[in-house]
């Protein structure tokens, strides 16, 4: 389902093309007018499209490979698997809440739906394998500091679209165009940026649940990143400004990106030890 939903976004793009289209709040908003985001903003659409080559190219080989992996035992490979579902889990969320209604509205569906409980699934039997294998992790306050660090970082990145409007008056952000409300920043400011930073506390402090979800946070924020990042390498081949995220959000991915290896490194050094 997450290859036909992909494919159908970037290589299929018909459609008359970019047109304005004046929103309920007055404010005038270029549409997409393509493929099966054409009801989409046109700074938008070529944002999803980026996202889809990321979860086509890597995260569902890398969701497939580490499934196998994880059936001959690797403990490594289980955490992998259990963050891409949990990729697949937030992203499909994100676009049935935020992509204008389209054809792919029930493959949407089954794909939270899918994803949520093999996720769940997946969590569940992690439990008694993860215990005690980051006892002797030397790289645990680097691990947990960076995951709150980031959390308050995309937080006040938020904060900063969301609150002038609220102090001049005019109470909508421009990045809510011609959409109901703002739908990625209100899921990652409720649920996922209060979890990446509880997440590294408990990691920091030891605690059981941060040694069981830190991994799988890193793993899912690897990959989330990742589409970030080729959601703003779209954005600046388009002509759109892309700074100052073009400098951030690199180091944030290469800082994920190297917890997340140090962690898999940790879980297959303890599992050849045991």
């Amino acid at each position: 389902m997450a290859a036909s939903a992909t494919v159908s976004s970037i290589f299929f793009s018909e459609g008359p093309g970019p047109y304005e289209f004046l929103s309920i709040r007055g404010q005038t908003v270029m549409i997409y007018g393509k493929g099966i985001y054409r009801h989409m903003s046109a700074e938008v659409a070529p944002q999803g499209i980026a996202q889809d080559y990321v979860t086509l190219f890597i995260a569902l080989p890398l969701l497939l490979v580490s499934l196998f992996k994880s059936w001959r035992g690797s403990l490594a490979y289980r955490v992998l698997h259990t963050g891409c579902l949990a990729y697949f889990l937030v992203t499909y969320l994100f676009y049935l809440m935020m992509a204008m209604y389209n054809g792919l509205f029930l493959v949407y569906a089954a794909l939270l739906g899918s994803s949520f409980f093999a996720f769940i699934i997946s969590l569940n039997a992690m439990d008694r394998p993860l215990t005690n294998r980051f006892e002797s992790y030397p790289y645990r306050k680097f691990t947990g500091g960076f995951l709150m660090f980031n959390a308050l970082a995309i937080a006040l990145l938020w904060m900063g679209i969301v609150v002038p409007p609220l102090m001049d008056g005019t109470l909508i952000p421009m990045e809510t165009r011609h959409y109901t409300t703002l739908v990625v920043q209100g899921l990652d400011l409720a649920i996922l940026l209060p979890s990446a930073f509880v997440l590294g506390w408990l990691f920091w402090k030891k605690q059981k649940t941060g040694d069981l979800l830190t991994p799988v946070y890193y793993v899912f924020l690897s990959i989330l990143l990742t589409a970030l990042m080729a959601k703003i390498i779209a954005m600046g081949l388009l002509g759109y400004s892309i700074f100052p995220v073009v400098f951030i959000i690199p180091v944030f991915l290469t800082l994920t990106l190297v917890n997340t290896g140090l962690i898999l490194k940790q879980l297959v050094t303890k599992s050849r030890g045991s």
